[in-house]
């Protein structure tokens, strides 16, 4: 097992300096020992996603949810994958279903706030916004989409 972690911890560093092709051989060779692995299925779907590869990185993050069906970083990861997909509606039931496991999961929060302003629930995402922030008041996505939803909400106020 501590063979896996070393591969896993070079994996990370090829993603970190970008070379996320090299990463994805590292994450095969320790799924074809163990299909089962979760950190390397998330991982391997996080690369193939920094590739633009969506559906194949839905397809990791599906499987390490039948392993670990409450892995909250795979729900998110399925979640994020599905808003990149223009999913919205089902971006957020994996945002539900991670806040159902951890209600004070800050990017859950900001993610379905993400989500939430694509469908135009400004005000809903801006309530998601500001959860995330209560939680952790450095969260960058979440800091910079509050700002951009307070913004749309002044601009359509002040049009009426």
């Amino acid at each position: 097992m501590a063979d896996a972690e070393r591969m896993l911890s070079q994996a990370a560093d090829m993603c970190e300096d970008g070379d996320f092709v090299g990463a994805l051989k590292i994450y095969s060779k320790i799924l074809k020992k163990n299909p089962t692995n979760t950190d390397a299925l998330i991982d391997k779907g996080v690369a193939l996603q920094n590739l633009g590869r969506l559906r194949q990185a839905l397809r990791c993050f599906q499987k390490a949810l039948a392993v670990d069906t409450k892995n909250i970083t795979a729900l998110v990861n399925t979640g994020s994958v599905l808003h990149s997909l223009g999913m919205f509606d089902e971006a957020i039931k994996c945002y539900d279903r991670a806040l159902r496991i951890d209600k004070k999961c800050a990017m859950a929060l900001a993610y379905k706030g993400l989500s939430l302003g694509e469908k135009g629930k400004i005000k809903d995402a801006l309530k998601n916004f500001k959860k995330a922030l209560s939680i952790d008041k450095d969260y960058d996505i979440a800091l910079i989409s509050k700002d951009i939803a307070q913004k749309i909400l002044k601009e359509n106020f002040t049009q009426k």
